[in-house]
């Protein structure tokens, strides 16, 4: 084993027992240390100024420099559906906004179980009329999203799409958790790799999210919607996490509804792998500014 891989097996050892310090059965238990941590994730080169959109809560994340205000990233954190939130998602939002000096809105959508599907799309759509009340068009907003907050991020762009309305001009994916159903091959062939996900947390976080539900429903596992007309999409995954197919058959999936798609699959990364605060995530973030800036010439 190459000096590279022995040192990526140790990483993702340290990732699996650190990742281990917030797992439990308790989801207030969770939540609570998740928002502990978030504490540590102010950056004071960054502004945060949080707001009501009704009854959720939300904020503007922003850089402490001049910047073109003209686009914005809508930004759903993931969790499961039932952990989260705009505060813990900042290991994201804050790099998001440095490396692209763009305005971020993120939220806190209702978790399940107390809230189950649909809560979470309703809300995203709640937090999109809110934006376009504001004044930004569709064109002016590129959505964002992690893990279940992508598959929350293609349930708006659906959503938006059955109500016949415009969609936004791009699509940013972090390890999207697409299909519901698990037909994937990484589910069996990454189980023993991936030093975040497990099938257990999976299926718990469904049963909370979409117990009685059909799996199918494009909007719980967008991997199966019609996909036609969907902006261009820039999908990141890592080579050793459990929902790596779901990454790899929506990329084909967007492809076959001639959908521009670019997927970058990224050797010895695991899930979110963008959170961490190491020189691979920081150049992930750096090939999206890139993509951003590509598509809003």
């Amino acid at each position: 084993m190459a000096i590279s891989e022995r040192y990526n097996q140790s990483l993702m050892k340290a990732i699996k027992r650190m990742h281990t310090l917030v797992e439990s059965d308790d989801l207030d238990r969770v939540r609570a240390s998740q928002e502990n941590i978030s504490t540590l994730l102010k950056n004071r080169e960054l502004n945060y100024e949080p707001f009501q959109v009704g009854e959720i809560p939300a904020e503007w994340v922003s850089v402490k420099r001049s910047h073109m205000k003209k686009f914005v990233i809508f930004y759903c954190h993931g969790g499961g559906y039932n952990t989260g939130s705009y505060h813990y998602a900042r290991s994201i939002t804050n790099k998001l906004s440095s490396s692209t000096s763009m305005d971020i809105l993120s939220f806190d959508y209702r978790l399940a179980p107390e809230y189950p599907y649909p809560a979470a799309t309703e809300d995203a759509m709640a937090v999109w009329d809110y934006l376009m009340y504001l004044g930004y068009g569709a064109r002016d907003v590129i959505v964002a999203g992690d893990s279940a907050g992508g598959n929350l991020a293609l349930s708006l762009v659906l959503k938006l799409k059955e109500q016949k309305r415009i969609l936004p001009r791009g699509l940013i994916l972090f390890s999207p958790w697409t299909d519901l159903t698990g037909s994937g091959k990484s589910y069996v062939t990454k189980g023993d790799v991936d030093p975040i996900l497990t099938r257990e947390y999976l299926d718990n976080a469904i049963a909370a999210y979409a117990s009685g539900q059909e799996l199918k429903n494009p909007l719980i596992s967008p991997l199966f919607g019609d996909l036609t007309g969907f902006p261009p999409t820039y999908i990141q995954v890592g080579s050793n996490e459990l929902l790596l197919s779901d990454s790899l058959l929506l990329k084909k999936n967007l492809e076959k509804y001639h959908v521009p798609v670019r997927l970058e699959e990224y050797k010895g990364m695991w899930h979110v792998f963008q959170m961490s605060p190491f020189k691979t995530a920081y150049d992930a973030m750096d090939q999206i500014a890139e993509f951003i800036f590509d598509i809003c010439r």
